[in-house]
């Protein structure tokens, strides 16, 4: 019996320390991923929960409540998909809680936070409240409004042609984002390192040519409430795509 407790006691230790090694048990099952092959004249045949790993936030950073993803915003981080993706459709619905709220969504990620910033790699698709402008004047001005209505632009050595051009950004072309407690609907299509972003409705930005293709999807807090539904993926089929454009495989 003792040499049998014993053996229990280790092999439990020892799963645990492989759980430690690979880290890939989900914290978070929030939104559906559809393969392309199973939209059908319009009919999702099936579809499959999408997986994710808190990367460098608290246990209680994130939380499901109902349909929705809920993030109190602190401290800042990120959770990252449990796989990667190269060519696919996002389409999210979220409303900042608080006024001048930051957050935003990571594509082509590669989930590995700089130390500072507490932010990965990747392309950021930015999600801002519409007072963020009002409450971080620069030099006595205010940043443009365009600022907060869907700007895309790379992170951590990232970098990509834009669009309508903010320096190295892109910022939208119309002003179509809704401000605190309202909902904005977010439509990104990412293939072949270009990334077109629809607000609200209407296709407004757009990047290219991004040395990063194919990476992990990273959700961010960054010091605000925000709330997310509605998260849907459509795979679509892959592409030439190097190893020099994928991020590492986190194990």
């Amino acid at each position: 019996m003792k040499n049998y407790k014993k053996f229990t006691v280790s092999i439990t230790l020892i799963f645990s320390f492989i759980g430690l090694i690979h880290g890939q048990d989900a914290d978070i099952v929030f939104g559906k991923e559809i393969g392309f092959d199973d939209l059908n004249d319009g009919v999702l045949k099936k579809s499959k929960a999408i997986n994710w790993i808190n990367v460098n936030t608290a246990e209680d950073t994130w939380r499901n409540e109902g349909e929705l993803l809920i993030c109190r915003g602190l401290p800042i981080g990120v959770m990252r998909s449990e796989k990667q993706y190269e060519n696919f459709i996002l389409e999210v619905d979220w409303r900042h809680m608080e006024a001048g709220g930051n957050s935003g969504v990571f594509v082509w990620s590669d989930a590995s936070p700089d130390p500072e910033s507490r932010l990965p790699g990747g392309v950021e698709v930015q999600m801002l409240e519409l007072d963020w402008v009002n409450l971080n004047t620069r030099d006595g001005k205010k940043p443009p409004i365009a600022y907060v209505h869907g700007e895309l632009f790379g992170v951590g050595g990232v970098t990509t042609e834009t669009d309508n051009p903010r320096g190295t950004r892109s910022k939208s072309i119309e002003n179509r984002a809704l401000g605190k407690g309202e909902w904005n609907n977010y439509k990104v299509v990412c293939v072949d390192g270009t990334i077109k972003l629809s607000v609200n409705g209407k296709f407004v930005n757009g990047i290219s040519k991004s040395t990063i293709k194919k990476g992990y999807l990273c959700l961010e807090s960054e010091g605000a409430e925000i709330h997310f539904k509605n998260f849907k993926l459509i795979e679509l089929p892959s592409g030439v795509t190097s190893e020099a454009q994928t991020a590492k495989v986190i194990k």
